[in-house]
C-alpha cells in the first residue's frame, strides 16, 4: 500500500523534491501538493520578465496543470494549511480540510521582508515576489509616472528594470554604498551602476527611509537625513522572511527557519523541510541552486535510496541583471579575503576578480562576461589552489565565451540547478537539430531555472553549431573515409543499402574493400537496419559483433552463504530476486549485436558486493525497490554508474534494463561506450525516455522483433 505524502507548498524547492521522488519510485507514494497561490508551479526567478510585460505566466510555468494530472498528483490551490498535527499525522487547511499524511514536507519558502516604516501599509506599496505582485505594479504604471524601490539589491535593480520597461521613471534607494553590496566588490558595482544609470535608472545610495509619506496614499519617502523622494508607486525589495506560520504550536523546532538535520528532517520523526524556510547548519539559502541540492537529497532519503546527506552549498549568483552579465561566489569582501586575480577591460566592459585565503580559491566576481563561472565555481567546490588561476586568466583573454565553450572538459555541469553537463547540451543540440538556448532549456533544463548559465548555454549552442572557437572537427572513424562516427552512422541508417560493397562505393571510400574497423561498423549499422539478416558484410568473413559479455551476480545461495558469479551458475541460485534479473539479461541481451561488448552485474544488496556502480548496467536491491546504475566503467578512465531509477519488481527491473540498452543499441555508435553514450545523449534524457510508456513498450517491441529474427537464422 502506497504511503501518504503531503507537500505543503507549490514552489519550486518542493515541487522539485517530488519530481526526483516520482523519477526514483513513481509508485512509492500517494502525492497531495497544497499551494497558497492559485496557479501551478512556476519559475519565481523570472518573474521580472514577467513584469516587463512581454512575458506571461505560461511562459514561466515549469510544471503545467496536466503535469500533476499524468502522475496522479493532488494539487489543491489557494489553500493555506493553518495547522500540523504532529501526533495524529494530519494538517488542517483554512478552508477546513482535514489531509492525513505518512510523510510531510514543508516547502512553504518565504516572503519579502515587509521593515516596521510609518505608512508601510498604505495603498501604492508593494513588494516584489510573486505575480499579484507583478499584476499589482503593471496596473499601477498604467496609472503613474514615478516609482521608487527601496533595495539596491538584485531583487531591487531587477524590479527596478521591469518598471522602468513599463514606461515609469525610476529611482532605487539603497542603505549601503554601492549596489548589490553583498555579492559584488565596489569596482563591479560602480560598473553596474553605471551602465543602469544609462538606461534611466535614478540611485540614492547611503540613504535610510525613515517614512513612507502621503495621506490617503503613498507619495513619497523620507529619509533620516531629512531629504525626500517623491513617488506615486513605492516596492519593498529588501530581503525575505522564511514562512513559519505554519509550524506555530506543532512542536517544529525553528530558529531563522525551520533547523533540519543532513537529510533535511526536523526534530519531528517523519516531517522534513526544504527551500527558503529550512535551515540547515544555521544557514538558510535563498538560491535556486541550494534548494535543488537539498531537494535531490530529500528525495532520494524519502525512496530510501542511499545519500550521503546534505552538507551545505556554496552560494552563488550567475544572473542578467538588467542585461548585464554578472556572476558572483564565494568570499569577495577584501577584509575576509586577499585578491589573487584581478582584470579590467575598458574597452569590452568587462571586469574578473578572484579571491584567495591561505593560497585556496575563495571566491570571485565576474561583470560582463560570465562564461567562466561554472569553472570559478568549480574551483571554489573542490578547493582548487590559486595555481589553477594561470590557466583560467590566459583563457579568459583569448576569445571570451567561444574559447571557454571549446575549452571546457564534457563533462564539466554546466547547469548547476539541473546536472546538465556540457556533453548532454552538445549532443541534445546535434541529435535534436536545436538552433537556440530557448531550445536547448526546454531540451535538456539547462537554463531553465536561475537562468544563471544562460550565457554559457548560448556560447555552446554556437560552439556546437558554427564550429568556431575552438571547435574541432571529430575524428574519422577511420583512414578509409573522412566519416566521423556519427556521420557514418547517419550516411548507414539514412540509406537503404543493400550491402556495404554498395555503401562503401556510394560514400566514395578511400579504399574498395575497407578495413576491419569499418567492415564491423558497417555490418552493425546494416544489421541494427534490418537491411542484412545476418549483418555480414558480404565478400568477406563472416563478422562477429560485441554483444552481452558477461553478468556478474551477488546473492544469496541455499545453504551456501553467498556467490559472486557469472550467470553460468545460476542455476545454484535461489528462483526470483536477482537471480531472475540476471538470466532475463542474459536471455534478453546475450545473442543481440551490441555497439561495444556489455556488461552487467546483479546485486541482491549491500552485503553481496557485484560492483554494480562500474558495470554498464547495475542492478542492486535496496529496501524502496530494485535500483538500476547504468554507465559505470572499471578499467581507465574509470566511471562511476549514475541512477537512472528505481523499480518495484524484478520483472520491471530487468525489463527498464532491456528497454535503457535497447535504446544504447538504437542510438549509440558503433564502438561507443555506455558511459561515453549517457554523457552525450545525458542522464535525464534517458529517463525521461524510459518513463514515457508508449516510448518504453515501443523499446521492448523493437528488441523483442529482433530477438525472434536472430533466434530464427541460428
Amino acid at each position: 500500500m502506497k504511503q501518504k505524502l503531503v507537500v505543503i507548498g507549490n514552489g519550486m524547492a518542493g515541487v522539485k523534491c517530488v519530481e526526483e521522488i516520482y523519477e526514483l519510485a513513481p509508485e512509492a507514494y500517494d502525492i497531495t501538493i497544497i499551494g497558497a497561490e492559485p496557479h501551478p508551479n512556476y519559475n519565481r526567478v523570472l518573474l521580472s520578465k514577467v513584469l516587463q510585460g512581454n512575458t506571461a505566466l505560461a511562459d514561466i510555468t515549469l510544471n503545467d496543470w496536466n503535469w500533476y494530472s499524468e502522475r496522479g498528483i493532488n494539487l489543491l490551490t489557494g489553500e493555506r494549511v493553518e495547522r500540523i498535527n504532529a501526533e495524529e499525522k494530519w494538517v488542517l487547511t483554512a478552508s477546513g480540510k482535514k489531509i492525513a499524511y505518512d510523510r510531510l514536507i514543508i516547502a512553504t519558502g518565504s516572503s519579502a521582508f515587509m521593515p516596521v516604516l510609518p505608512g508601510i501599509q498604505k495603498p501604492g506599496v508593494t513588494t516584489f515576489r510573486n505575480m499579484e505582485d507583478c499584476q499589482a505594479m503593471m496596473e499601477a504604471s498604467q496609472r503613474f509616472k514615478r516609482a521608487a524601490v527601496i533595495g539596491g539589491g538584485l531583487l531591487g535593480l531587477e524590479a527596478a528594470r521591469g518598471l522602468l520597461n513599463l514606461g515609469m521613471e525610476v529611482d532605487v534607494v539603497h542603505n549601503a554604498g554601492y549596489l548589490m553590496n553583498r555579492q559584488l566588490d565596489r569596482m563591479s558595482a560602480n560598473l553596474l551602476k553605471d551602465e543602469l544609470m544609462k538606461q534611466g535608472m535614478r540611485f540614492w545610495l547611503n540613504k535610510r527611509t525613515e517614512k513612507i509619506t502621503g495621506v490617503r496614499r503613498a507619495s513619497g519617502l523620507l529619509f533620516s537625513d531629512g531629504t525626500t523622494l517623491a513617488a506615486d508607486l513605492i516596492v519593498v525589495a529588501i530581503g525575505i522572511s522564511p514562512n513559519l506560520a505554519v509550524t506555530a504550536d506543532s512542536g517544529i523546532r525553528t530558529n531563522r527557519a525551520i533547523i533540519v538535520n543532513d537529510y533535511m528532517e526536523t526534530n519531528i520523526a517523519g516531517i522534513y523541510a526544504v527551500g527558503e524556510c529550512a535551515e540547515h547548519q544555521e544557514t538558510v539559502y535563498g538560491l535556486v541552486a541550494p534548494l535543488y541540492e537539498q531537494a535531490k537529497v530529500l528525495a532520494r532519503h524519502l525512496c530510501e535510496v542511499e545519500t550521503e546527506g546534505y552538507h551545505g552549498s556554496i552560494p552563488y549568483a550567475q544572473l542578467k541583471v538588467s542585461g548585464v552579465e554578472v556572476f558572483s561566489a564565494g568570499v569577495i569582501r577584501d577584509e575576509e579575503a586577499e585578491t589573487a586575480l584581478q582584470h579590467y577591460d575598458a574597452m569590452k566592459g568587462t571586469y574578473k576578480k578572484v579571491t584567495m585565503q591561505g593560497g585556496i580559491v575563495a571566491g570571485a566576481v565576474l561583470f560582463g562576461d560570465s562564461s567562466e563561472g561554472s569553472k570559478l565555481l568549480g574551483y571554489l567546490k573542490r578547493r582548487a589552489g590559486i595555481g589553477v588561476l594561470k590557466e583560467s586568466d590566459s583563457g579568459s583573454k583569448t576569445g571570451g565565451a567561444d574559447a571557454v565553450a571549446a575549452a571546457m572538459p564534457d563533462g564539466e555541469t554546466v547547469c548547476a540547478c539541473n546536472g546538465v553537463s556540457k556533453a548532454a547540451i552538445v549532443a541534445a543540440i546535434h541529435a535534436e537539430g536545436l538552433e537556440s538556448a530557448d531550445q536547448v532549456r526546454d531540451k535538456t533544463k539547462a537554463s531553465g531555472s536561475c537562468g544563471g548559465c544562460r550565457p554559457m548555454v548560448e556560447a555552446l549552442v554556437a560552439y556546437a553549431l558554427s564550429g568556431v572557437g575552438g571547435a574541432v572537427k571529430a575524428a574519422p572513424i577511420c583512414g578509409c573515409t573522412e566519416l566521423d562516427p556519427a556521420g557514418l552512422k547517419e550516411a548507414m541508417l539514412g540509406d537503404t543499402f543493400s550491402d556495404a560493397a554498395s555503401a562503401r562505393m556510394a560514400l566514395k571510400w578511400n579504399k574498395s574493400e575497407g578495413c576491419f574497423i569499418c567492415q564491423t561498423a558497417m555490418g552493425y549499422y546494416l544489421r541494427l537496419a534490418a537491411t542484412s539478416v545476418a549483418g555480414d558484410v558480404p565478400g568477406q568473413a563472416k563478422l562477429h559483433y560485441p554483444t552481452l559479455q558477461s553478468v556478474l551476480l551477488s546473492a544469496s545461495t541455499q545453504g551456501e552463504g553467498s556467490s559472486n558469479c557469472p550467470i553460468s551458475h545460476a542455476d545454484r541460485l535461489e528462483v526470483g530476486g536477482p537471480g531472475y534479473i540476471a538470466a532475463e539479461l542474459e536471455k534478453a541481451l546475450g545473442s543481440l549485436a551490441s555497439p561495444t561488448m556489455l556488461k552487467a552485474s546483479v546485486s541482491a544488496g549491500a552485503l553481496y558486493p557485484a560492483g554494480v556502480l562500474v558495470h554498464d548496467v547495475g542492478i542492486a536491491a535496496s529496501p524502496a525497490g530494485w535500483e538500476l546504475y547504468i554507465g559505470g566503467h572499471m578499467e581507465s578512465p574509470v566511471k562511476q554508474a549514475q541512477l537512472l531509477m528505481i523499480e518495484a519488481t524484478e520483472q520491471r527491473a530487468a525489463e527498464t534494463a532491456i528497454a535503457c540498452m535497447q535504446w544504447y543499441r538504437q542510438t549509440a555508435y558503433y564502438g561507443e561506450a555506455v558511459w561515453k553514450w549517457l554523457e552525450r545523449v545525458g542522464l535525464i534524457a534517458v529517463r525521461e525516455k524510459l518513463l514515457d510508456p508508449d516510448f518504453r513498450e515501443e523499446l521492448l517491441g523493437s528488441w523483442q522483433l529482433e530477438r525472434n529474427r536472430e533466434t530464427c537464422t541460428v
